[in-house]
């Protein structure tokens, strides 16, 4: 199945005047069957976009959540190739994003890692630790093979980096919503809103970190995103393990509705 590039499903949405909404998984937890069984819950239940986390060992930006997710990942035998040929296997057209570290990139090779991703049917690159800065050589590759790089934009980023951001980034930006780890929270950050009001592009925002409930998704879209990005909510539930199919899509369906309401 032919997948969506980002930019074909915000423009889609844009027409509908409807937020998207972004769900995040770690590949392969608890194995690369059960994946494709989960990546299709959610798009039940509405996701636009589908984040495929690649495990890394040392995962600076995820909270405890989704590191045990990615231990689980590891542990279960993932690795580059079974991730590659995991995604090829995933009857969805929505577009899906690899998000990972520079680690796991740069020891395969940025070039072969970007290739590979292109032919698996990957749309955009999320590397947390990767400075805009030094990400030459990696903008350059996706360049080469039609991939977006998205990058992360935090309460704290400077004004000047933001410029840099902007002008190298694609597909969509990553607002992180408040400082610290991914991880569910009882409320949305009240930075969020001053964040988006800072960053003006014509590339779409996406809100992300602590966002759990439809209540929220709604908060966020109202605060001007395009986007929420939700991760740890998801990995939660299938930490859990019950009824885990049908609790994903409930969970989507209800942020989505979130998002609709506000749109």
């Amino acid at each position: 199945m032919e997948r969506q590039k980002i930019s074909e499903k915000f423009s889609e949405l844009r027409e509908k005047k409807e937020g998207a909404l972004i769900c995040y998984v770690m590949a392969g937890d608890p194995s690369s069957e059960k994946t494709g069984e989960i990546v299709k819950a959610l798009v039940n239940g509405g996701a636009d976009i589908i984040e495929l986390g690649f495990p890394f060992s040392d995962p600076v930006a995820d909270g405890p959540t989704i590191q045990v997710a990615g231990q689980r990942s590891l542990a279960a035998g993932m690795d580059t190739q079974r991730y590659f040929e995991l995604i090829k296997t995933l009857d969805v057209g929505i577009p899906l994003v690899c998000m990972t570290y520079y680690n796991p990139v740069f020891r395969y090779g940025v070039e072969k890692f970007v290739e590979k991703a292109a032919d698996a049917g990957i749309s955009g690159l999320i590397v947390p630790d990767i400075p805009v800065e030094e990400a030459a050589d990696l903008k350059n590759s996706c360049e080469k093979h039609g991939l977006d790089l998205i990058f992360l934009i935090a309460p704290t980023t400077t004004e000047g980096r933001i410029q840099k951001i902007l002008e190298r980034g694609s597909g969509f930006l990553y607002l992180v919503s408040r400082l610290g780890v991914t991880g569910a929270r009882e409320d949305v950050s009240s930075s969020t809103r001053e964040l988006l009001s800072r960053v003006e592009t014509g590339l779409p925002k996406a809100v992300g970190f602590g966002i759990s409930t439809g209540k929220q998704a709604a908060e966020v879209r109202d605060a001007g995103a395009d986007a929420v990005i939700v991760g740890s909510a998801f990995v939660k539930i299938i930490e859990e393990g019950k009824d885990v199919n049908e609790r994903l899509e409930a969970l989507a369906k209800e942020l989505k509705s979130g998002i609709r309401r506000a749109s």
